[in-house]
C-alpha cells in the first residue's frame, strides 16, 4: 500500500487543518484528540510519510525512531500523565480499526482506565 499524502494527518502536517498542538519537534507532532476517549487523549503522529507501525519500524531511520519515542515520552510529561499512569496504543490495519493510515500513537489518560480490550463471550 502506498502512503496517501491526502489523509487528515498529512493536511494537518502541512498545516492545511488546524489542530491544538501540544508539541511538536522534527520528528513529531502532538496534538489533542478531537473525539477523545479519556480525560487525556494525545496522538503522536512522526513527520515522515509512514503508513503504520510496521511501515515505521521497518523504514524509518534510526534517528527518526528515536526521535519519535523521545517525543511520545516528551509528550506524556507534559501532559502529566508519567506520574500517574497512561496508556499507548497504535493501531495496525483493518482488524485493529486503524481510521487513518498514517501511524500514530495515542497517549490515553488522565484517570482509570478500565481493561485494554473488552471481554468477548
Amino acid at each position: 500500500m502506498a502512503y496517501d499524502r491526502n489523509n487528515i494527518f498529512a493536511k494537518i502536517l502541512r498545516k492545511e487543518i488546524p489542530n491544538k498542538t501540544v508539541y511538536e519537534d522534527d520528528f513529531a507532532l502532538a496534538f489533542h484528540d478531537i473525539h477523545p476517549q479519556a480525560p487525556v487523549h494525545v496522538l503522536v503522529i512522526p513527520k515522515g510519510d509512514f503508513i503504520s507501525m510496521d511501515d515505521f519500524s521497518q523504514n524509518a531511520k534510526p534517528a527518526e525512531v528515536q526521535g519519535f519515542f523521545a517525543a511520545v515520552g516528551k509528550v506524556a510529561r507534559l501532559v502529566g500523565v508519567d506520574k500517574t499512569g497512561y496508556r499507548l496504543l497504535a493501531n495496525h490495519g483493518a482488524d485493529s480499526h486503524q481510521e487513518v493510515p498514517h501511524f500514530h500513537v495515542h497517549i490515553v489518560g488522565g484517570g482509570a482506565l478500565g481493561p485494554l480490550l473488552a471481554k468477548r463471550g
